[in-house]
């Protein structure tokens, strides 16, 4: 965990209309406590970025590789799409192409991840 950086994007999960919790201590050693660079603290999707040095790219892959939680352009965890439905990434509003690992994780956006 750094001090060059420290930001908190949030980070929303809609699953088929069904919000899904952001877990609390996601990055977070339960035998030491110890914190990565992207870390969880609550259960409401605040992400705590800490970086070493000012600048250092992080992405929503990277968090969601720490929570062992899978994320494709056709799946969000155990999930995946059916006839009909996608995955869709949104950023502020807007929506992301491309892999959802991708998104670069920016001071005080909003992400929301969405299957349906």
């Amino acid at each position: 965990m750094g001090t060059a950086e420290h930001y908190h994007p949030q980070l929303q999960i809609v699953i088929r209309g069904q919000q899904v919790e952001v877990p609390a201590n996601i990055g977070v050693d339960p035998a030491t406590g110890g914190m990565s660079a992207l870390h969880t603290h609550t259960p409401d999707g605040v992400v705590h970025v800490e970086a070493d040095v000012a600048g250092e790219r992080f992405t929503l892959g990277q968090l969601f590789t720490q929570w062992d939680v899978e994320l494709t352009e056709s799946q969000v965890g155990d999930v995946q799409v059916r006839d009909g439905e996608r995955v869709a990434v949104d950023v502020d509003g807007q929506t992301v192409e491309g892999d959802p690992m991708d998104v670069q994780l920016q001071p005080d956006q909003v992400i929301t991840v969405s299957l349906g």
